[in-house]
């Protein structure tokens, strides 16, 4: 279990990545953003579908996959998908990290040409920086509370699995720092502000694990623990089809998100055979 909380708490930490570049003033190139979701989004894709739905399948059957089995892992695999989404509706969206660098590019742009008397306008794109910063960061914490229950999951059952996993999720944590730093900096001038808010949406992760493990630690044993694999998976799922595939097309890289994809998936495969 303290293996699987650190595996957490390291997925959630890569938040602060994406905060310090963020705080430095250091964007992240269109293609480089989108190769680092598609390529999380591929691991997320592959390992769902490869290793956790079929560990669930496996366990809901006793052993040996069988139709029972199969059909409770479906269900509970669409029943994950549904958990999430209405999450993600009762959630307020958060706006992409390629869209708030370039609102802040051209706020920024926008600020400089503002003649001194035009301050009062200036506090005012300020003020309105920090709330969309600060309802972003709340967005992206409730959101990460699944993922971090997830990652634990993973790591307790199958512990080969966790660290692709770990992977895939820190790596698409980096830009969500990224999008809640580059604003609120903008909006307060304090570079500690803007990365200690933006770390602290990362964090969110090995709360959701902690807190998903004192809630279903009763179920996490026998055809309970296969139905929670299966549900798992469609939470990963659901999270690459509706944020990081989404979020890399809008970097305007499409050939470099289906490349990364398709390569994320391939490096999850042969770490498998390789584990």
């Amino acid at each position: 279990m303290l293996v699987a909380f650190l595996l957490t708490l390291v997925a959630g930490g890569a938040t602060s990545i994406g905060a310090a570049l963020g705080v430095l003033g250091r964007g992240t190139s269109p293609k480089l953003l989108a190769g680092g979701l598609g390529l999380s989004a591929g691991v997320m894709l592959y390992v769902s579908f490869m290793e956790l739905l079929p560990e669930g399948v496996r366990v809901l059957s006793g052993g040996v996959p069988d139709a029972r089995g199969t059909a409770f892992a479906v269900l509970a695999f669409f029943v994950g998908i549904a958990v999430i989404a209405v999450l993600d509706r009762l959630v307020p969206s958060a706006v992409s990290p390629h869209e708030f660098a370039g609102r802040m590019a051209g706020s920024h742009g926008e600020a400089e040409l503002r003649a001194p008397d035009e301050q009062a306008a200036d506090r005012a794109l300020r003020a309105r920086l920090l709330r969309t910063g600060t309802v972003t960061a709340l967005a992206l914490a409730l959101h990460n509370v699944p993922e971090g229950f997830a990652t634990f999951v993973a790591a307790l059952q199958a512990p080969e699995v966790a660290i692709p996993v770990v992977a895939a999720i820190a790596l698409h944590n980096i830009p969500e720092g990224l999008a809640v730093a580059v604003p609120v900096r903008r909006a307060t001038g304090s570079r500690a502000k803007a990365f200690w808010l933006a770390s602290m949406t990362g964090l969110a992760e090995p709360v959701g694990a902690v807190l998903g493990f004192l809630l279903l630690s009763p179920l996490l044993s026998g055809g309970a623990m296969g139905a929670i694999l299966a549900g798992v998976a469609g939470v990963m799922v659901f999270v690459s089809l509706d944020e990081l595939l989404p979020a890399a097309e809008e970097t305007g890289e499409h050939h470099t998100v289906i490349y990364s994809l398709v390569a994320g998936m391939g490096v999850m495969a042969v770490t498998l055979l390789v584990l």
